[in-house]
This record gives structure tokens, C-alpha cells and sequence, in this order.
């Protein structure tokens, strides 16, 4: 009987962490979508997830009892200020470089992350996992490259940048402790106002502000709330491997609309850290199968 409760929620994990990938693959395509100025397109999007922030903490708190804070405290506000400043450089990367190498560059966040709770939380990473971010060294190093030698160095630099960011909000959410569901919604108040404060004195300029408006009132809470909510179904190395479909579809999405294609080294490069996070994350999942832990239903 627990066997088949246990399947029907890792079944549901699947299907909810898969929708949070997918709905994440679109982010890249409806940017580009919108066809408008960098700071406008911040302001807009920030602003749509931030007001999506405000409607599920009401609900939340109002409507179904449960007490969870926009900002829990110092810890709270520092984690949001690192997502914050992770939206403004990734808008940053996605208009001055190809889109696979945002992507590809961007999913070297967990490793960054298991760096930093090394250095910061005394949690020292794997054998497997010091190889897996050699490997990954080398295929970013492949798409920097490319990068200088195509003149999107400055692109692939606030790739890293947001990469290093976003690990770095997650590596303060997992010190605190405390429940940051909210935190990444909520301090898109913060690249908003610095949009626009850097958009056009003459007014907001997005050709399409439709696509942009649904991606920060749909997509994007949708994907933030299904990547969050797996971790009460799946083990985290499960959990990481949807995080993928972003790095691989979002150049795929792209190449369809807009007809940009990779270099052969940037998919080279790309090639390796899919690789190598797969096979990190497969040897995780045997490991904790093999110590018959499962992950907690909450």
C-alpha cells in the first residue's frame, strides 16, 4: 500500500517538476518575443511578478491559513536582493549573447552552489561531484571562448554572473532555514525599479507587450512554483535534472521562431555540461536509492 502512495507521489513529482521545466523554457522566446528595449522589458516583467507575489501571499495567508512571509527577516532580504540582481544580469546576457549560451552557461549554477556551501556552510561536496564541476569548467570554458571570439563576451559574462547569483540566493535560503517560496517573486520589486529608473525618458519601449506580460504573470510564477513545490515529491538530483529543459529546449524554441543557431563550439560546450549534470545527477539518484532514502511528503 505505501509502495503505490509512494509511486502515485513520485508520479505527481514528475509531473509537476516537468511542467515548471517546460513553462522555464519560454522565458528566453518570449523576451525575445516582445521585441523591446532591455530596461523596459525588466521594468514590465519584474513588475507582472511581483504583483503575482502579492496575489499568492493574500490567498495564502487570508484564504488558506498559512503564514508565510514576503521576506522572512535578514536572510530574506539578502537572498532576494541575489534574485534581484540575478533578473537584471540575465536580461543582460540575453541581449548581448546567443541564447544557448545564457542557457548553457546559467545551468552551471548548482555547481557554483555546491562551491559556495563549501566554502560558506562547511558542507563539502563529493569526489563525483569536484569531477562533474571540472568537467563543467571546461565546457563553459569552450562557450566563453566562442564568446570572445565572437565579440558576446560581455553576454557570456553576465551569464556567469546570474549563475553565480542565483547560487548564491540559494546558498543563503539553505543557511536560514526559513520558507523563501515567496522571496524570488517578491523581490522582482527590486530589478523593476531599477528598469524603470533605466528605461527611456520618453516611456516604456516593447513593440509586443503582450508576450512579456505573460511571461511574468504565467510562465514564470508557474515554473518558480512547480520547481519549488518538487523537492516534496523528488530528491533533489530529480529535481535538478528538470532544470535541464530549459538548457536544452530554450535554444531549440528559439532556433524555430528566430532562426539563431549555435556554433558547432558553443554546442560543443553545451554538450558537456548536459552531459556531465545527467551523469552527476543519475549517480546521485543510485546513491540515495541505494541508501533506501526517499525523499519527504509534506
Amino acid at each position: 500500500m505505501n509502495q503505490t502512495i509512494d509511486a502515485i507521489h513520485h508520479r505527481r513529482g514528475l509531473l509537476i517538476t516537468g511542467l515548471g521545466g517546460l513553462a522555464l523554457s519560454f522565458d528566453i522566446p518570449l523576451i525575445r518575443s516582445s521585441d523591446g528595449e532591455v530596461w523596459s522589458l525588466l521594468a514590465v516583467r519584474s513588475l507582472c511578478t511581483f504583483v503575482v507575489a502579492l496575489l499568492a501571499w493574500v490567498v495564502l495567508n487570508r484564504f488558506l491559513g498559512r503564514k508565510i512571509a514576503l521576506l522572512p527577516g535578514k536572510s530574506g532580504l539578502a537572498a532576494g536582493l541575489f534574485y534581484g540582481l540575478g533578473s537584471f544580469t540575465f536580461l543582460l546576457s540575453v541581449f548581448n549573447t546567443a541564447t544557448a549560451n545564457v542557457v548553457f552557461i546559467v545551468a552551471f549554477t548548482s555547481m557554483f552552489a555546491a562551491v559556495l556551501s563549501w566554502i560558506f556552510l562547511k558542507e563539502r561536496p563529493s569526489n563525483a561531484t569536484l569531477v562533474t564541476m571540472a568537467i563543467m569548467v571546461f565546457g563553459v570554458g569552450l562557450i566563453v571562448l566562442d564568446g570572445l571570439q565572437s565579440g558576446g563576451v560581455f553576454g557570456d559574462a553576465m551569464a556567469v554572473c546570474s549563475a553565480l547569483l542565483l547560487a548564491s540566493a540559494i546558498t543563503v535560503s539553505r543557511a536560514s532555514g526559513k520558507d523563501m517560496g515567496l522571496v524570488p517573486l517578491a523581490t522582482a520589486i527590486f530589478p523593476c525599479i531599477l528598469g524603470y529608473l533605466l528605461s527611456p525618458a520618453e516611456g516604456l519601449a516593447i513593440a509586443h507587450p503582450g508576450w512579456i506580460m505573460f511571461d511574468g504573470l504565467v510562465m514564470i510564477p508557474l515554473a518558480f512554483f512547480c520547481l519549488a513545490t518538487g523537492p516534496r515529491y523528488l530528491s533533489a538530483p530529480e529535481v535538478g535534472m528538470f532544470y535541464l529543459l530549459e538548457t536544452i529546449l530554450a535554444p531549440i524554441w528559439i532556433g524555430l521562431v528566430f532562426s539563431e543557431v549555435p556554433t558547432s563550439q558553443t554546442l560543443a560546450g553545451g554538450a558537456i555540461l548536459i552531459l556531465a549534470l545527467v551523469g552527476h545527477s543519475v549517480w546521485q539518484m543510485r546513491q540515495r536509492s541505494a541508501s533506501g532514502v526517499a525523499p519527504p511528503i509534506h
